[in-house]
């Protein structure tokens, strides 16, 4: 049993060949759908292995296999499972042949052929997420590349989270050096130790842009210390972090933030970044927040500061928790439903952080939301339909307030903010998901082909 799975890549084979041999590649193309997570990368397609990690403490590895290795027009993996036990042998081994044939001097036709014991339709949907990711990453890079943006070397904190890991694997593949700013002694050369509270004057040395993405979870139960201990997270760290980015000159410092800023009351008013700040404790956080990054802007650093919507992934955020909930049934709206919801999709977020980047007209607040918010009756409905469940089941008010107390329910649960991607707008970026459905098709595996 197996498949075959063929698209063409705008970009000549040496280039997309180069991509897959990168740090990252594993990462950006594992399906988060998947219970997989990847745990080492292949150090060569020669004869490297890839690890990923299974439920139940199983191992997923990948061989390289060195007698295939045909750069740049093929490389084989073989896979087996360590710690299978008891489990059918069966199950394995996995044969994945990779091949890349010249269309013309612009064009690559990628073809996966993949030798397993599974049937096509339960390999389809995670060849066709792969090879949609690796189209709308060199995309991305490409589009990069003619406004000038050559290998860079970026500092970047908060790495190891939802949002970081997936930036980190995309920039590595993309051809640019991540440094991650950890807490704890370096463990990798890739790595710099940040002090939060007395940061090094050397920790930026060498760095041509700085993502600050580092702080607590605003999710939970918003009693004093839980406000307390995200403020803290985020405003003495970003303004130490970017007095440091002003004396290194370092040219771009982007930070995130969020459409919180704009208040949980804002009802059918369409938000841009010229948008009053709203009320509340995340409007006063964001604020706060974002006013730390000043001592960069006045020194002549240019400062992005990402106001990032409701982020969509299955790894993590709202619809990790809601998932498992309407795969079973058991999902509905919030209330009325009538809240906005202004969202978008992890990967076009990434993207948004990379423009940010590269993209010199961008400085300031950026609203980092999809183009068409929707409410959130309409959410639950097209997340059912993605799924194909019903959606029966409406959330009463009080059900989130037990939770996150009265006004944790009031800022995230039953918040709504219609906010719209305007500057972004105005320097002609374009979404790779703008609509809700096909996002969550992708993310979900759940897109046709």
């Amino acid at each position: 049993m197996g498949i075959e799975y063929s698209s063409v890549i705008d970009l000549p084979r040496s280039e997309v060949f180069a991509w897959h041999a990168r740090p990252g590649a594993l990462t950006r193309l594992a399906p988060p759908w998947q219970p997989v997570s990847p745990r080492v990368e292949a150090d060569s397609l020669s004869d490297g292995q890839a690890v990923l990690g299974l439920p139940g403490g199983l191992r997923w590895v990948a061989r390289h296999d060195p007698h295939e290795y045909d750069p740049p027009h093929r490389f084989v993996d073989a896979v087996t499972v360590d710690g299978l036990g008891s489990l059918p042998a069966g199950l394995v081994p996995w044969r994945h042949t990779h091949d890349f044939e010249v269309v013309d001097e612009t064009h690559t036709r990628v073809v996966d052929r993949v030798d397993a014991p599974a049937p096509a339709a339960v390999l389809r949907p995670m060849l066709a997420y792969r090879h949609r990711q690796l189209a709308d990453d060199l995309a991305a890079h490409a589009r990069a590349a003619r406004s000038g943006f050559e290998a860079a070397t970026i500092a970047v904190t908060g790495a190891s989270g939802l949002v970081g890991s997936a930036l980190t694997a995309f920039l590595t593949t993309g051809g640019h050096t991540v440094l991650r700013l950890v807490r704890h002694p370096p463990r990798a050369a890739d790595e710099r130790q940040w002090d939060t509270d007395n940061p090094a004057p050397d920790l930026l040395y060498g760095v041509d842009a700085v993502v600050h993405l580092a702080g607590a979870s605003i999710a939970g139960r918003f009693t004093e210390k839980h406000k307390r201990a995200v403020a803290d997270s985020r405003i003495g760290p970003t303004r130490r972090l970017a007095e440091v980015a002003a004396r290194a000159a370092v040219p771009v410092f982007v930070s995130a933030s969020a459409i919180g800023y704009y208040g949980y009351g804002r009802g059918d008013e369409t938000l841009t970044e010229n948008a009053a700040r709203g009320d509340g404790f995340l409007a006063d956080l964001v604020d706060d927040w974002e006013a730390a990054s000043r001592p960069a802007a006045e020194s002549g650093v240019r400062v992005v500061r990402v106001r990032t919507g409701i982020v969509q992934s299955p790894r993590g955020g709202t619809l990790h928790l809601l998932r498992p909930l309407f795969a079973a049934g058991l999902g509905g709206r919030i209330g009325d439903g009538r809240q906005w919801l202004s969202w978008i999709g992890l990967d076009d977020l990434i993207d948004v952080y990379h423009r940010a980047l590269w993209d010199g007209r961008l400085s300031g607040p950026v609203n980092a939301v999809a183009p068409h918010p929707v409410r959130n009756a309409e959410y639950t409905k097209v997340l059912a339909g993605v799924l194909h469940r019903p959606a029966l089941l409406p959330v009463p008010g009080f059900g989130p307030a037990l939770l996150l107390g009265r006004e944790g329910n009031r800022e995230l649960a039953s918040a709504g903010q219609r906010a719209v991607p305007a500057r972004l707008e105005q320097v002609g970026h374009e979404f790779r998901s703008p609509g809700l459905e096909p996002a969550l098709r992708h993310l979900l595996g759940k897109s046709a082909g």
